[in-house]
């Protein structure tokens, strides 16, 4: 018959240190006292983890706090913000987006690029590379239209030029000559504007919402239970397929079927894809991303939410996005942030 385990002293100070790393992050610098108000740790496991998480390099002395004290007590820490680095990549047709960001979420370089290149791989690492000036990197995200195989990592058509299914590992394979990654991974960029949306926008706080991107792509992202779904092959979400007065939605809500259209119909063809998001997730906040959802605003959201209340059962709010700048960007960037500080700070 099991017993119920216990932490070993080797997981409490991994533990430790993890809480103690993450709360320089959103609050540091900070002093040991303040660390230990925080924590509810004891003056020795805390002048311990201080100490052990300088030797490894990840946090350090950066000031003291308040002028009149002095001493260890008043020293502030805070984290090493090169202690690593990531990038996040939008990839999108005729363009390329790139971010550098240093371990704490610091901005260290961006880069575009515009053309439609033969060998996409070779150019999305060359600008990679260019972003990065010379520093290494963790981990890179890249963000691109299509399925992308959780399992595989393969990708379908985007229709981008220079499109290969195997475009991650070109990717890493071409970046080695340049500047060697450890963590590559490439994902869909709604998904990518779905996390950005559920950190930084209309959807933080919320374990449950469907993105509804209307953009020069149309597609959805869902979370569920805090976490991104992506479905068995990459799938979920993939609205544009649906059929929408005998068009598909995608088409419905292009460019060119949409410019100059008055926001009224405007909405009644976007609720034709909320109200499939609804009556199958019921995720309660529906937030109607993209171009057409930044510039449409409360008052396009607010004819969805109507349209859509009037024809389903479950109460669902309808928001704006409030992601301010690339969505798709700050997503790849806070995923490859997630990745390398797991990896690092355990």
């Amino acid at each position: 018959m099991g017993g119920v385990k216990t932490a070993t002293p080797a997981m409490a100070r991994a533990i430790n240190d993890r809480l103690a790393l993450d709360l320089l992050l959103d609050q540091g610098p900070l002093t040991a006292p303040q660390l230990r108000g925080l924590t509810g740790l004891s003056r020795p496991t805390v002048s311990d983890l201080l100490e052990r998480l300088q030797a490894e390099g990840l946090i350090r002395v950066t000031g003291e706090y308040g002028e009149d004290r002095r001493g260890p007590n008043a020293r502030l820490y805070g984290l090493v913000a090169d202690r690593a680095h990531v990038a996040g990549v939008d990839v999108r047709r005729g363009s390329l987006h790139v971010t550098v960001s240093d371990i704490t979420g610091g901005a260290v370089g961006t880069t575009t690029k515009v053309a439609e290149p033969d060998d996409l791989a070779s150019f999305i690492a060359a600008t990679v590379a260019e972003a990065a000036a010379g520093r290494e990197l963790h981990t890179v995200v890249l963000g691109a239209p299509g399925l992308v195989d959780p399992r595989t990592g393969l990708t379908t058509d985007s229709g981008l030029p220079g499109w290969r299914p195997d475009l991650a590992a070109a990717v890493r394979d071409a970046l080695a000559e340049l500047a060697p990654v450890q963590d590559l991974v490439l994902e869909n960029e709604v998904n990518l504007a779905t996390v950005a949306e559920h950190r930084l926008g209309s959807a933080t706080g919320h374990e449950d919402f469907a993105l509804l991107w209307l953009d020069d792509g149309v597609g959805a992202g869902v979370v569920l239970n805090g976490r991104l779904r992506r479905g068995v092959s990459g799938g979920a979400g993939e609205v544009g397929f649906l059929d929408a007065d005998g068009i598909d939605f995608c088409r419905l809500l292009e460019d060119r079927h949409t410019q100059g259209l008055a926001l009224e119909p405007l909405a009644d063809r976007i609720m034709k894809g909320a109200l499939t998001l609804v009556a199958v997730l019921d995720p309660g906040l529906v937030v109607l991303g993209g171009t057409t959802g930044r510039e449409g605003g409360d008052e396009l959201a607010a004819l969805v939410a109507d349209r859509l209340n009037a024809r389903t059962p479950a109460p669902t709010a309808v928001r704006p996005t409030t992601v301010e700048g690339n969505a798709i960007l700050q997503g790849a960037v806070l995923t490859a942030l997630d990745r390398t500080r797991d990896a690092i700070y355990g």
